[in-house]
């Protein structure tokens, strides 16, 4: 096989989403070199129209705060609209993903003190040291937000390949107002999501499942 085909699907098959993570920073010099390389994915006329606030660990604990109390209450006001319900394969996909996680860490069906005690660790970034928000000019609408979907990816891949574990995390965007004003974020750029990330805890229970994919022949309609 190719070796660089073979370096890609190792880090494709290495990435997950980590949700327990060891309080030891990620150095700037490592951020700085995950965000270069990251910054090589195509994008409409090479707008590039992603733009990063990576919180240090005191302030990811600052907004982490924030957004706690704000999910407490119950607040979401997303700036792009969360989707408006899963049906068929997407819902069954989802499912299984969420009962995964659920059983790796003691969470049983209908105990709904444990799994919004489990939710509420998306605002805490699962303990990540650092978060970096991902941001998109309004102007640019969803094309724009694709393009950032394409940063994510490629930032996602980088920090495995340089031992750093990651999540991307949509839940974060639903709470958009908290995010603009902790970090002072312009209001003609929409928060598409966060990128919790640090070192694994590999002991975490969280951290112990791996998702599936679905089969080439599921997502492709030959013409």
């Amino acid at each position: 096989m190719n070796e660089d085909l073979s370096a890609l699907q190792r880090l494709l098959d290495q990435r997950y989403s980590c949700r327990g993570f060891l309080e030891k920073p990620v150095p700037q010099a490592t951020i700085e070199e995950i965000v270069k390389t990251s910054q090589k994915v195509p994008s409409w006329c090479n707008s590039q129209p992603w733009q990063l606030a990576i919180c240090s660990p005191e302030k990811t604990k600052v907004l982490a705060d924030a957004l706690t109390e704000a999910a407490m209450g119950g607040m979401q006001s997303p700036h792009v609209s969360f989707p408006k319900r899963y049906q068929g394969v997407y819902k069954e996909r989802r499912s299984i993903c969420g009962w995964q996680l659920y059983d790796a860490v003691g969470v049983t069906k209908g105990d709904r003190e444990a799994s919004h005690k489990q939710m509420i660790q998306n605002f805490r970034f699962f303990g990540a040291p650092q978060v970096a928000v991902v941001t998109t000019p309004k102007e640019l609408g969803a094309y724009g937000a694709v393009d950032c979907g394409a940063f994510v990816t490629a930032f996602t891949l980088t920090a495995q390949g340089l031992g750093v574990a990651t999540i991307a995390q949509a839940a974060v965007a639903g709470i958009a107002p908290v995010v603009r004003e902790k970090l002072g974020l312009s209001f003609d750029r929409d928060i598409l999501c966060a990128i919790s990330f640090g070192y694994e805890d590999k002991d975490h229970p969280a951290n112990q499942f791996r998702t599936h994919r679905a089969e080439c022949a599921d997502v492709i309609d030959w013409h």
